[in-house]
């Protein structure tokens, strides 16, 4: 089956439709909320481990998100993650807390996931604060159009952020074919 590191990295993998923010204006929770809503939907793509143990493993996810209910922003993610022919669940829960976010990946660092303790949302970018016992990492999603996201993972080693995930991610429920009336 799978190892405890291909767990938690494809956890990390699965947390690119998840955000967190540190609340600074009182524009920050409507901007926030409407980040949640852009990345709704159903995301399909391939990754890639670049570094660690696990270096060159492809692996392809397929993954639906959706706002939390209610008036805090937030997403609710589920969808599995494949290499070969193995494939894993993927699950996250995102929900705004107070100024910030809290949430987990899988079960949470508790069980065999991840914590996810800050982050920010800006100009289509999320950074989030990800803890697991003495890991501590980050991820950066850039929404770059409304079909298209890049993720990237990084764990800190040292004193430095180190890449080892990379995740390219396209919307799966657009139709690419442009419907118009005839007068």
């Amino acid at each position: 089956m799978f190892s405890r590191q291909f767990l938690l990295v494809s956890g990390l993998a699965a947390a690119t439709l998840s955000t967190g923010a540190w609340v600074q204006s009182a524009d920050a929770a409507p901007r926030d909320k409407a980040f949640f809503q852009s990345v709704s939907g159903s995301w399909n793509g391939p990754g890639e481990i670049v570094a660690g143990k696990y270096k060159g493993t492809k692996f392809t996810c397929s993954l639906t998100g959706k706002p939390v209910d209610g008036s805090s922003a937030g997403v609710k993610l589920d969808g599995t993650c494949r290499v070969g022919v193995f494939q894993q669940p993927m699950s996250a829960e995102i929900t705004q807390s107070g100024g910030s976010y809290s949430g987990k990946f899988l079960d949470g660092a508790a069980g065999k996931g991840l914590d996810v303790t800050s982050g920010t949302v800006n100009d289509g970018t999320v950074v989030l604060g990800l803890n697991r016992q003495k890991l501590n990492g980050a991820m950066i999603a850039r929404v770059s159009d409304s079909k298209s996201m890049n993720v990237t993972i990084s764990v800190k080693v040292g004193e430095q952020m180190v890449p080892v995930i990379g995740v390219t991610l396209k919307r799966a429920d657009v139709d690419p074919i442009a419907v118009g009336s005839i007068q």
